[in-house]
């Protein structure tokens, strides 16, 4: 202690004090022995060895009383590869201790966790989307893709076409994709090498008289193609309600092969997701080209007396096989 220090709480200090407080370190303070000012605290009853705490009625296993995760090399290795978090199984060992078998037969309600802790689902692969996923990936690494992409103002359609579905009085009502399929069935007509398929195995370059569109619909088993036929002799009425027939029976999965098996040409719209300003879609096999729509934008542009001005515009790109 140093010099000068405060003494105070050396008032109460007796020589018995101090015997007794080191009797009660020793857990065995002798009977009728004066006591401190403070008297010492009742040491605890030492437990028996070989006595094991009880936890609800049961023995405890030696991971619940002191939190250790005890498992085979086998067990840890399986858990390992299977991304399955040991803490979460429960052991059938001896003293709770985790087999290979613990681990086989653990099920997560959450899914499979994979290594690094990132949860999952396996979806079966159906007959369906196996077949687009090997056309495409055909076509992606056959054909020799090549993209154009423009913008279009389409300020004057739609006022057209507001104008046009106003005046049905609701027996009809004409979307912009209809719109599309109408101008692009034309132009194929025009450009008859677009509106053409390579045929190596024949040694020829088909070229078609007729315009087929497919039009890609998300469906529940993946992307498909339902074909409008002759759009190029057909009204937009006709058009947009063949659409809508074939959309929904390819949601529905009642199409007929022949309803989405062949086509000329293809028309693939993401126009109804704001978000799409553009993109690139693969092409149809065995068609040469495929037209990716995105959705309609304000851009300013300039006016007739210099200033700016407001237009409505869509981007579309057109993937090309270049055979």
């Amino acid at each position: 202690m140093e010099e000068g220090a405060d003494v105070s709480v050396f008032e109460d200090f007796t020589v018995e004090s101090e015997d007794s407080a080191v009797e009660s370190a020793g857990g065995e303070a002798k009977e009728g022995s004066p006591s401190s000012s403070e008297p010492p605290k009742p040491s605890p009853e030492p437990v028996k060895s070989g006595e094991p705490t009880s936890s609800g009625g049961r023995l405890e296993t030696v991971m619940e009383r002191d939190g250790r995760i005890i498992a085979t090399p086998l067990a840890k290795k399986i858990a390992l590869e299977k991304g399955i978090a040991l803490k979460d199984v429960q052991g059938s060992g001896e003293g709770g201790r985790i087999t290979s078998a613990d681990v086989e037969a653990y099920k997560s309600d959450r899914g499979f966790s994979a290594p690094g802790g990132a949860i999952s689902t396996d979806i079966p692969l159906t007959s369906m989307r196996k077949t687009i996923a090997s056309r495409l990936q055909a076509s992606k690494n056959t054909n020799p893709h090549y993209y154009v992409s423009a913008s279009l103002s389409v300020g004057t359609l739609l006022k057209l076409r507001q104008a046009v579905n106003t005046s049905a009085k609701g027996e009809y009502k004409l979307s912009v994709n209809d719109f599309l399929i109408k101008a692009v069935a034309n132009a194929l007509l025009r450009v008859p090498t677009v509106n053409s398929s390579y045929r190596e195995d024949e040694g020829v370059i088909r070229q078609f008289s007729t315009a087929d569109i497919s039009v890609a619909v998300a469906t529940p088993v993946g992307l498909m193609t339902p074909i409008v036929k002759n759009a190029d002799a057909r009204g937009l009425v006709s058009i947009s309600n063949e659409v809508k027939s074939l959309s929904e029976r390819a949601r529905d999965g009642k199409l007929k092969p022949e309803e989405y098996q062949g086509g000329t040409f293809t028309i693939s719209n993401m126009g109804m997701n704001p978000a799409v300003e553009r993109f690139t879609a693969i092409i149809n096999p065995p068609q040469a080209g495929i037209l990716a729509v995105g959705t309609i934008k304000k851009v300013a542009v300039e006016g007739k007396d210099g200033g700016v001005e407001w237009d409505e515009q869509i981007v579309v790109t057109g993937s090309f096989d270049h055979r």
